[in-house]
């Protein structure tokens, strides 16, 4: 009885043997498939037939391997017995190991767990996932892929000398400290490294100012962290010194840097990266995806993106009934985040299902005539007494323009496109007649600061997990994701090169947006010429033949 989606795949050892065996192997499955209801397909497009590998560096290639074998895990990871300590200096982690030890040998099961585990399955280059798994007939049979990410058989560092950094850059996001967390449980109670660094308010945390020393992370410090918001370690934006950043790995030994944060953030890990590798410095960086408006590309999604959706959720609740509760009629506009990709606001809007009118910064907003908001609006409060806006806060440049502003992360200062849709709604009832109370929220860090929901803390342990065993096997200059629902290691610089990404204005996301409010569309024009492949190629779900 063929179940499940591995049933039928030939494995390495059919492969190995003479070729009628490899024929009725293949003939029995084709029957097993047939049978469970499966109807074999040649279309061209249907059929891959030569993939594209996105290249991962490897410290493998530029230094010797340790070449360890990543075998048996056996290791006392301690519950911890008192508060945590964040420990300032490698005297106070050797005193803390000490009494760990001697509390361990009076009595091992009152203060340690014994973790003892065998891998069943290590991945190597040759394990990939499509990117392009969706296959439409205007495809050509070609697919580009990751590398798998998870534990593999063989390691460049010996785990014992391992000194690894982390450090949390950019705005808060639900899920850092889940992502902190597992990074130091998995390079010691995995891996058994000897030192983890947390580095403290971003990048500024390696220039040795005061109130930014960096911390030795331990088991014991991170154990509760995850169930609050935040980060542990502190961000922050700017600060960014390569020298000096390079200067502090030297000094503490760093063989691991661990960098969380969003696109400007990961190609500044690049930069880290190409000077570690122009030195000649055995250090392996790492990225890990971190966006509230979940605009990396490629990316399934970004951690904590879903725990926002929930944050923001009840902040249209409270929208709802503010207009809902007050006579004659009642507008309530919300504004959510999203700088230039409204993804947060369009699943904040489907989720709750309480929205009536939706703008994002990839469509234009149309205030006046009868395909205007402000028109649409009058119906809809005509018609139920209230109305609900949600607004991303990148939203409205082609009327309010650019700033010419930029802040410390090299981001552009956003123009106040929530209060000025107030006024605007305000005005247009106020010269129609018709008296309406115009209110305005603005959650925006609130639904940032949160704590991870159950969904994003199991995705932050697989992303923290995959980092610590694709850095252990040798990769560098990689971010961790998760693109077609399996864990991936995707280069930076083909990661950043289209990120951030944007909703699609006339794909699925939007039309349920516009099938859930009913408000006008305005024209978007064309994404790409069709007429040049390469326009296209960049953003896959337009792979055109």
């Amino acid at each position: 009885m063929l179940s499940g989606k591995n049933k039928y795949t030939l494995q390495a050892s059919s492969l190995q043997e003479d070729t009628v065996s490899r024929d009725e192997e293949l003939a029995e499955i084709e029957q097993q498939l047939e049978r469970a209801g499966f109807q074999a397909r040649c279309e061209e497009h249907l059929i891959v037939k030569k993939v594209y590998k996105a290249k991962l560096e490897s410290l493998r290639d530029r230094f010797p391997s340790m070449d360890t074998l990543n075998s048996r895990v056996e290791l006392f990871k301690p519950i911890p017995m008192q508060p945590p300590k964040a420990f300032q200096n490698q005297t106070e982690v050797d005193a803390a190991r000490n009494s760990n030890h001697s509390s361990v040998s009076s009595n091992p099961n009152s203060f340690s767990q014994f973790i003892a585990f065998d891998y069943n399955e290590y991945f190597n280059d040759d394990d990939v996932v499509y990117l392009d798994a969706v296959r439409t007939s205007r495809m050509v049979s070609l697919s580009r892929a990751f590398v798998r990410a998870g534990p593999r058989e063989r390691l460049h560092f010996n785990p014992a000398t391992v000194n690894a950094a982390i450090v949390t850059c950019g705005g808060l996001c639900p899920g850092l400290n889940n992502v902190i967390r597992e990074l130091t449980h998995s390079l010691y109670s995995v891996y058994g490294v000897n030192q983890v660094w947390g580095i403290r308010g971003g990048f500024r945390g390696f220039l040795g100012l005061a109130d930014f020393e960096p911390i030795i992370l331990t088991n014991e410090l991170v154990e509760d962290i995850h169930h609050e918001g935040g980060t542990v370690l502190r961000s922050g934006r700017g600060g960014f010194d390569t020298e000096k950043i390079l200067q502090f790995l030297q000094e503490r030994d760093i063989s691991q840097l661990y960098v969380i944060g969003g696109d400007g953030t990961h190609r500044a890990a690049f930069k880290i990266h190409q000077e570690c590798m122009q030195q000649s410095r055995n250090i392996a960086v790492v990225g890990i995806c971190k966006t509230i408006d979940n605009d990396l590309d490629y990316i399934d999604r970004s951690f904590g993106f879903l725990s926002s959706v929930e944050a923001a959720q009840a902040s249209i609740r409270t929208a709802k009934t503010e207009s809902m509760c007050v006579s004659p009629r009642g507008i309530t506009v919300v504004k959510l985040m999203g700088r230039s990709a409204g993804y947060l606001t369009a699943y904040a809007a489907l989720g709750s299902g309480d929205v009536d009118c939706v703008l994002i910064p990839e469509v234009p907003i149309v205030l006046e005539g009868k395909d205007g908001i402000l028109h649409f609006l009058e119906k809809r409060v005509a018609e139920k007494k209230y109305a609900v806006v949600a607004v991303a806060e990148g939203a409205g440049e082609e009327i309010l323009g650019t700033s010419s502003e930029i802040d410390k992360g090299g981001n552009k200062k956003l123009q106040p496109i929530g209060e000025y849709i107030k006024k605007q709604i305000q005005d247009h009832f106020e010269n129609k007649g018709l008296e309406c109370t115009v209110r305005y929220i603005d959650p925006s860090y609130m639904v940032r600061s949160v704590p991870a929901n159950a969904a994003d803390s199991v995705y932050c342990t697989e992303l923290a997990q995959n980092a610590v065993h694709g850095a252990m096997y040798g990769y560098t200059g990689f971010s961790v994701g998760q693109v077609n629902s399996h864990g991936v290691y995707i280069p930076i610089p083909l990661l950043v090169a289209t990120s951030p990404r944007t909703m699609d204005p006339k794909g699925l996301l939007w039309e349920r947006i516009l099938s859930l409010t009913g408000q006008p569309n305005p024209d978007v024009g064309e994404l790409c010429n069709p007429e040049n492949e390469m326009d296209c190629f960049p953003h896959f779900e337009r792979f055109i033949h």
